[in-house]
């Protein structure tokens, strides 16, 4: 992060739930004044500063209730051991799961909280290019190999999403491959093997 500053770049990212980021959530969640996002997210800023780090830095504390028609399993200790504790319906409690961003933005928390869910959603399109259509998985020496197959992995991908989206009567728009190409592939065998 003070390489970023020196060179005077902006940064956001999440961190990973340490002893001081656990310390900050608990600090936050029952004082109040949370900022309404989107949905049910609410968002609070405070300073953070880790071990290892030169300044305090800005921390956005994102949270989102979780929904009380799941079962919940909490795990707990128990005379020194590890326990399952069972939650069924809980009724008059409010869960929640918090993220802590980290940045050097100045915009306000609505912004930063949407440039980090813009942010995921375009390492999600990548993710799913790469583990689910292969286009890391192939390597030679030759270059001219490679690009044609990355060009037909990214036209097939193309493709692919095009055809989800018009078959997707859901508003929810991208569904990963994982989940679509089984749905959608069985659907297609179906209407095909029902023609003749």
């Amino acid at each position: 992060m003070d390489d970023l500053d020196n060179i005077d770049q902006a940064f956001l990212f999440k961190v990973k739930r340490s002893p001081k980021v656990t310390e900050l959530i608990y600090k936050h969640h029952c004082l109040g004044r949370w900022k309404h996002v989107k949905d049910a997210w609410e968002a609070k800023e405070d300073q953070l500063q880790c071990q290892g780090w030169s300044n305090p830095r800005r921390a956005i504390i994102v949270r989102c209730q979780v929904d009380k028609n799941n079962t919940l399993l909490v795990e707990h200790m128990r005379s020194g051991r590890q326990a399952l504790l069972l939650v069924d319906e809980p009724e008059d409690i409010k869960l929640y799961g918090y993220s802590v961003l980290i940045t050097s933005l100045e915009s306000d928390l609505i912004s930063i909280v949407q440039h980090y869910r813009y942010r995921a959603d375009c390492e999600n399109i990548f993710d799913d290019i790469k583990n689910q259509w292969g286009w890391g998985g192939y390597t030679t020496r030759d270059l001219k190999p490679c690009r044609f197959m990355a060009r037909i992995i990214a036209l097939v991908y193309s493709w692919w999403n095009l055809f989800v989206r018009m078959t997707n009567s859901e508003e929810d728009g991208y569904l990963e491959a994982i989940t679509s190409k089984p749905l959608l592939l069985t659907g297609v065998g179906r209407l095909t093997s029902s023609g003749c």
